[in-house]
């Protein structure tokens, strides 16, 4: 474990100085640690925020995700099949067409209102004497549809300009990020990724079963819950920090499960480094490969998430079978 997050730690500061000299105006290397303020200006007001917030977006998505599929125990579960993520856009998207500009402090308070609320939602109508893994992910699925069907209804009738920057930011970007935003989002997620590495040994019991669980002292029905409530909170946050990345969630976690194993000891520190370098690569992509215009990092990862996603279905149903 130790040798593989070093390699990943390596792998991170590569794409942060990648991230810091590639883009519209190239840096040479020398510029990185010399004086021209100019070069000084692009790195720290421009590139440096846009890096970090990045990685703090993938840290939380990537928890998000190893959390929902061993609560749900399901390979292919992430925060969006709960609908945590689609309540939060619907929330955040409310607020942007109709404040003007909204910061990101009141962004990231309104995607974790619409998670919260979303997250309330599903354990309500998934209750019946406790709560189930199916029942829970077939009441998730219905409300990221409802919430889907809200969000494209306010894009329908919103004024344009309103919905030209929803839209910009509904698919997933950091490209607006400041200092503020990156303080507010790693003061945010520093309490729930806590508590996510304490809460370790429950979820490897949840993740055997509710029997299993029950059977060695678990209050299987107050953890789900309570992991439901830290999934709101990181993906909440995220989501309304930048917007709908997609697939880190359901990706990190598989990775960092092949090089670690199940135990979430070691499997969310790896998830989260593995989640931080997919979002920085898939922003560093998405503004060099068709520069000078910017592709969304969530259209980048989607476009990686979803022939891994079909992977994934794939394997599942060769082993079924």
């Amino acid at each position: 474990m130790t040798r593989g997050i070093v390699l990943l730690l390596v792998l991170i500061a590569a794409l942060m100085l990648a991230s810091i000299a590639y883009g519209d105006h190239p840096l040479a290397w020398g510029d990185l640690f010399g004086e021209d303020p100019e070069a000084q200006m692009i790195i720290l007001d421009l590139r440096l925020p846009r890096a970090l917030l990045a990685l703090l977006v993938g840290m939380g998505l990537a928890v998000a995700g190893a959390i929902a599929q061993a609560i749900l125990r399901n390979p292919l579960a992430d925060p969006g099949i709960l609908g945590i993520n689609a309540g939060a856009a619907l929330a955040a998207m409310l607020l942007i067409v109709m404040l003007d500009g909204p910061s990101i402090q009141s962004l990231a308070i309104a995607g974790f209102a619409g998670a919260a609320v979303t997250a309330g939602a599903l354990h309500v109508l998934s209750w019946r004497n406790g709560t189930t893994s199916t029942r829970i992910i077939l009441i998730g699925i219905g409300l990221s549809a409802f919430a889907g069907a809200a969000t494209t209804l306010l894009t329908a009738f919103g004024d344009i300009h309103d919905v030209q920057r929803a839209m910009i930011w509904l698919a997933g970007s950091v490209y607006h990020a400041d200092w503020s935003s990156v303080r507010f989002l790693a003061l945010w997620l520093i309490s729930p990724l806590a508590l996510a590495f304490i809460a370790a040994r429950e979820l490897d019991l949840i993740r055997f079963g509710d029997a299993a669980a029950l059977s060695l002292g678990q209050r299987a029905d107050l953890i789900r819950g309570l992991m439901i409530f830290l999934c709101t909170l990181l993906s909440g946050a995220a989501v309304a920090a930048a917007g709908l990345i997609g697939f880190v969630g359901l990706i990190a976690p598989h990775m960092a499960r092949r090089l670690v194993g199940p135990a979430h000891a070691r499997l969310l520190p790896m998830a989260a480094l593995i989640g931080a370098a997919l979002v920085m690569a898939a922003d560093l992509l998405g503004r060099s490969v068709i520069a000078p215009a910017q592709l969304p990092a969530g259209i980048t990862t989607a476009l990686i998430g979803a022939p891994f996603f079909g992977y994934l279905l794939w394997r599942q149903r060769h082993v079924t079978a």
